[in-house]
């Protein structure tokens, strides 16, 4: 009801934009007229001369432009030391220009910035030279300032002092690092002993295929292909990225695209645009079920350039849409008016959506209330990435050594000041067949150590805000505080201990560092906090956030997540010194028993239990235990640590337990992640809010899902994808459901939760059962379904609720489990 609603309201202002439109030529070119302007600057060299190259474009510019743009030389103190100025005039086709610098001059060794500003204007007067004074290049820098595009890099000079960095074990990823090109191998090297833990899974989350303007063949593609007329399709990226390197590819088609043309085809039908979307999950669907150490992500690019802005969704199941065909189809499954990012951000989050800022503005894009990258508490919820920097979108390279690319931190930092809780990702935006292979740049995704590669745990840890941006694919940089990790929000009060976590599988050294700091909502600028990696300070009473950037010793730069701190007033927070922590276990099959015993003078908050790398709950209070099936585990040896916190958030991990499980009869085998929500939302892909530790209580522990409860019209929904191995006899499904509700009829069903099989592409395959407000009860009871005809199949495990009217129900899900034997 809420799309034909929303269809309803809106249906006037996109038919009289359709009919605006009738030549779609000229609207696409409209859509996505921007001015580009990037900067090159090699970070250092074999002497001290240096070329820097400025490259600009101005696609489906109407008429001839005049560039002005100012080069600055900065010192490491932030003084001028150097400036050129100039004009270039443009039409119809990019254009370099090289400024050629001699050299040192006197100066001093150091980190130098080189920063470019670069605005353009339609060349009225062509018939005479442009003014290119520096009084006049400044004049028009100023006027248009709205306009202006900015970017600087780092440039070495001389001999640079070596930084000095805390000691971090790289965290353990997907493959081996490889020459560029070679498939690597699996590596099954787990962290040390304390380390944090989590794998990294390097990813490219900006991409096209032939299903919108991309996927040309490398010989001939030069820019943006014709709509769905390239050869390469998701399926191909997906097993190209793969043979890279990659671990995630995230192909994210133009949504408006989908009608076979830049601007609105009035002969399309709707039917075969769904079709070709659906056809796209199915892709990804099947080619990660086939491969299980790649995820393949298809999703959509929302918006236009001009007036608009690009944003990628990356687990829509409909296709979004403002075109209609000339009988008044929409030719998507759901509408979205063009240029309501209020409106979208609203209907990501009530569907669990999430998304990010491509190649973001600082001014013109992403307007709410006219607000540039405007804030609003859906869009903060929905919006969890910001890509910081992306390669030139045509290239054509395949060795990874573009040199095009751009760079958008400071629309990011904006983001933030204006209040989203936005972590930073670097991509390719490749158009051409070379998806991934252009430059070294990653967005690195940490999932729990164990957890298998899925959309659900890859969704999890964007909504964690869990990665970090890097331009170099064997480097990572994790920040974490008072030992919570980036991406966290916490409180706090006393000293705060911020630490920049470098590492480089291929020798790199950091050569500067930055902790930058800001104020969510303050929508003013960052600053830089400290120079240093391992800096404490005690922050002001209120909202902060922090973030870790580090350039390396050949200019490549690392940007770490955020972390969002909540300072309070108060003692407590001086406590530097980690608890004591020790683990134990008893039993082999059946129940049995992990166990810790963990002290600090100012108290235990925590105690996490890790079975071979993989969290399986966590204890809150003491005596610190947690009974396990042994079902869960195969047979054979295992090992058990625990990590502590304290209540100041230090922690420390104990000595690693071994210990041997010895199931009898036939092995049984539980195949969900965090069957009782214990680790929160670790596994699960949820509505916000639905698994939680408030409110109604669980069956056992602390954490649930709580579906609907609102006592108004909502959809919750909550899902883990799994893959059923073909080689069991038998599959069960089994959970315990609680219905809460305050209706008293007895005949009528208002509020419903669907339990369903659904396809890795969000088709449902079978509806289980359906309870409603009928159900209510005092007690939570159990459910068992036999979902063995699935067997070799990856499905999803779908519980939605759905509450229609103004007096609540909720609908309380705990210990699900899927068995095998």
């Amino acid at each position: 009801m809420r799309n034909l609603t929303t269809f309803k309201l809106f249906r006037p202002l996109v038919i009289a934009l359709a009919l605006s439109a009738s030549h779609a030529a000229m609207a696409s070119e409209a859509d996505h007229q921007e001015f580009e302007a990037t900067l090159h600057v090699p970070y250092a060299g074999a002497s001290a001369a240096r070329t820097f190259t400025l490259a600009f474009d101005y696609p489906h510019a109407e008429r001839a432009q005049e560039v002005s743009w100012k080069l600055e030389l900065v010192s490491p103190g932030g003084q001028v030391v150097q400036q050129w100025t100039g004009v270039q005039r443009m039409f119809q086709k990019p254009v370099d220009v090289k400024v050629r610098w001699a050299g040192k001059g006197g100066l001093a060794d150091g980190i130098y910035k080189v920063r470019m500003q670069a605005v353009s204007n339609d060349a009225a007067e062509r018939g005479r030279a442009p003014d290119q004074s520096p009084e006049s290049v400044e004049r028009l820098l100023a006027a248009g300032a709205d306009e202006m595009v900015e970017q600087s890099w780092d440039l070495a000079l001389g001999k640079t002092a070596q930084l000095a960095m805390p000691a971090f074990r790289a965290l353990p990823t997907n493959k081996v690092s490889g020459k560029a090109g070679e498939l690597s191998s699996v590596q099954t090297a787990g962290p040390a002993p304390g380390s944090l833990p989590y794998t990294v899974y390097f990813a490219n989350l900006h991409s096209q295929t032939n299903h919108s303007d991309g996927g040309g063949a490398i010989g001939s593609c030069s820019g943006s292909q014709a709509p769905q007329s390239a050869p390469f399709g998701p399926a191909d990226a997906f097993a190209y990225a793969r043979n890279k390197g990659l671990d995630i590819l995230a192909t994210s088609e133009h949504n408006h695209m989908y009608d076979g043309s830049d601007g609105t085809n009035s002969g399309a039908s709707p039917a075969t645009a769904k079709a070709l979307f659906k056809s796209g999950l199915s892709a990804a669907a099947d080619f990660n079920a086939a491969n299980p150490d790649f995820l393949g992500v298809y999703g959509i690019e929302w918006g236009v350039i001009n007036n608009g802005g690009h944003l990628n969704i990356f687990n829509t199941p409909e296709l979004l849409q403002w075109e209609l065909n000339s009988s008044g189809q929409l030719i998507g499954d759901t509408l979205t008016p063009k240029g309501d990012y209020s409106g979208l951000y609203t209907l990501m989050r009530q569907r669990g959506w999430v998304g990010q800022f491509n190649h973001p503005s600082s001014s013109g894009q992403f307007l709410v209330g006219g607000v540039p990258l405007g804030y609003t508490a859906d869009g903060d919820e929905a919006m969890v990435l910001c890509e910081v920097l992306n390669t030139s979108a045509f290239s054509t390279n395949t060795s990874e050594t573009e040199t095009g690319r751009s760079s958008f931190e400071g629309a990011c930092n904006k983001a933030l000041e204006a209040g989203f809780h936005v972590a930073f990702a670097t991509n390719q935006d490749n158009h051409c067949a070379n998806w991934g292979a252009s430059y070294t740049n990653r967005t690195g995704v940490l999932i729990p150590n164990g957890t298998p590669l899925t959309q659900a745990s890859f969704i999890e840890a964007l909504k964690a805000r869990r990665v970090f941006a890097t331009m170099d694919k064997t480097s990572q940089l994790v920040l974490t505080a008072n030992g919570k990790l980036m991406g966290e929000r916490f409180s706090n009060s006393g000293p705060l201990n911020l630490i920049a976590n470098f590492a480089s599988t291929s020798g790199r050294l950091a050569s500067t560092v930055s902790i930058v700091e800001g104020v969510p909502g303050r929508k003013g600028a960052v600053s830089q906090l400290a120079s240093t990696a391992n800096t404490t300070i005690t922050p002001s009473v209120g909202e902060h956030f922090y973030y870790a950037k580090l350039t390396q010793d050949d200019g490549k730069i690392l940007w770490s997540a955020p972390i969002w701190v909540t300072q309070t007033a108060g003692g407590g927070g001086g406590d530097t010194t980690a608890p004591v922590v020790s683990a134990s276990q008893s039993g082999s099959t059946g129940n049995i028993t992990l166990a810790a015993t963990a002290s600090d003078a100012g108290g235990i908050s925590r105690v996490e239990f890790y079975v071979d790398n993989v969290l399986k709950g966590v204890d809150t209070t003491a005596p610190y235990a947690l009974s396990l099936d042994s079902a869960t585990l195969s047979n054979g040896s295992h090992q058990l640590t625990a990590k502590a916190y304290d209540v100041a958030l230090n922690s420390a991990v104990s000595a690693p337990v071994g210990f041997s499980v010895s199931n009898g009869g036939t092995v049984q085998q539980q195949l969900l992640i965090n069957s009782g929500f214990e680790a929160g939302v670790s596994g699960w892909v949820a509505s916000g809010g639905v698994i939680n530790s408030t409110g109604q209580a669980a069956r056992g522990g602390s954490w649930k899902a709580a579906l609907n409860g609102e006592g108004a019209s909502n959809t919750d929904t909550v899902y883990q994808q799994v893959a059923i191995p073909s080689t069991v006899t038998s599959a069960t499904l089994g959970f315990w459901v609680k219905v809460v509700s305050s209706e008293t009829t007895t005949t009528s069903s208002y509020d419903k939760l669907k339990v369903q099989v659904r396809s890795g592409g969000n088709a449902v395959l079978s509806t289980l059962a359906t309870y409603s407000n009928l159900n209510k009860g005092s007690s939570y009871v159990q459910k068992t379904f036999d979902l063995t005809a699935y067997k070799g199949q990856t499905v999803r495990i779908y519980f939605e609720g759905v509450e229609g009217s103004t007096i609540p129900t909720a609908f309380l899900i705990d210990d699900v489990t899927l068995t095998t034997q």
